[in-house]
């Protein structure tokens, strides 16, 4: 679309409640969602990927249930969600139809983005839809969720969704165009900040409250959501989404604000993985996987000589040559046990020794951050 997007490979979107439904009516605003579905075909066209958070369930199930105005209680949320997700997933997989795209529904609770298997699970699938060239459709599973283990609102969640998935761009399109040094609806003199390098105290003391009828979020959650994100090597940009045509709005020079990550969603990924991770376990590797390892390849199970400790898939694990050096840190693609089992071994005997198909590596380069300098 232009320059705002073009250095971006994978980009989130997350979508608030009140830009998909209509205020009044209750009803799916049915020509804004067709245009933003427009919007992330050209993205797809350009050879993006496309992830979407989209809330909206809530609101299209109450009035579907004939839930009253007001503050809901968390047993009639949970049945408007249920409600409204059904409407929801229709309605993308119907509009992205019309753009030769399947869309694919996902509900996420903040177990699956905490816990590390779920975590594993989650990034999988998200992962092999966008290799299937699908756009996943993804909201918190307010069906099942409780106070204790909601998101609060789905800027959060989006920005957690962008730093699993190490997205180049989140964007949160709302009800405001981006952030500003005071309220402007209560100070005239506010003025609009264009660019964030970086999440200052200063910077958070700009935020205020929502001001839509829907959304749980303002702009203190999307600096959360903003810091969460940017840590993790993601732009963030905030814009108003209530015309037609959002993201080709913000292409075409709409007001937004974007906050600035220090580096790369990869090199983000690395520093978490060699320095924030407890390890669980060793494995002893050959000379050979040493000098592939440098050169900046995986680490093949026929490389392993030992392994020690007890882990589980996607744990942190030490790698070290025979002389006990540390080589790099990574996270492992098979547990203890199964790691055991296929050590030394070729690639091609994996599914026969395992009686699974699982991944190629024992660690993939992406999830392995060298300790030695090449």
């Amino acid at each position: 679309m232009s320059s705002i997007f073009s250095n971006s490979k994978r980009i989130v979107v997350k979508v608030g409640s009140a830009l998909l439904v209509d205020g009044v009516s209750g009803e799916l605003r049915r020509d804004w969602l067709i245009s933003l579905c427009a919007d992330v075909a050209a993205l797809k066209r350009e050879g993006k990927q496309v992830i979407l958070v989209s809330s909206g369930a809530i609101a299209l199930g109450r009035r579907a249930l004939g839930l009253k105005a007001g503050a809901l209680r968390l047993e009639e949320s949970q049945a408007a969600a249920a409600a409204g997700q059904v409407r929801l997933a229709e309605a993308y997989a119907d509009i992205f139809a019309g753009e030769s795209i399947v869309a694919a529904q996902i509900l996420l609770t903040l177990g699956d983005t905490e816990e590390r298997r779920r975590y594993l699970n989650a990034r999988a699938t998200l992962g092999t839809l966008l290799e299937l060239n699908a756009v996943p459709v993804i909201n918190e599973n307010d069906t099942v969720a409780t106070a204790e283990i909601k998101f609060g609102d789905n800027d959060r969640l989006g920005a957690r969704v962008a730093s699993m998935m190490g997205a180049d761009q989140l964007v949160l399109l709302s009800d405001v165009d981006g952030l500003y040094t005071a309220d402007p609806s209560r100070d005239s003199a506010a003025a609009h900040i264009p660019e964030v390098a970086s999440i200052t105290p200063e910077i958070e003391a700009m935020a205020t409250g929502s001001v839509s009828g829907f959304g749980r979020g303002g702009m203190a959650s999307k600096l959360i959501a903003a810091r969460i994100a940017t840590g993790a090597g993601c732009d963030v940009i905030i814009a108003r989404g209530e015309s037609l045509s959002p993201l080709a709005q913000i292409a075409g020079g709409a007001r937004h604000t974007i906050f600035r990550a220090s580096m790369t969603p990869a090199a983000a990924r690395k520093r978490w993985i060699a320095g924030v991770l407890q390890p669980q376990g060793v494995l002893m590797i050959d000379e050979g996987a040493v000098k592939a390892l440098t050169e900046g390849k995986s680490l093949l199970p026929a490389g392993i000589r030992q392994i020690d400790g007890r882990f589980e898939r996607g744990d942190a694990v030490l790698v070290k040559d025979r002389e006990g050096r540390e080589i790099a840190r990574g996270l492992a693609a098979y547990n203890a046990s199964d790691a055991e089992r296929i050590a030394g071994k070729r690639t091609v005997e994996i599914e026969a020794i395992l009686g699974y198909r699982g991944r190629d590596e024992m660690i993939h380069r992406d999830d392995l951050a060298l300790t030695v300098k090449a």
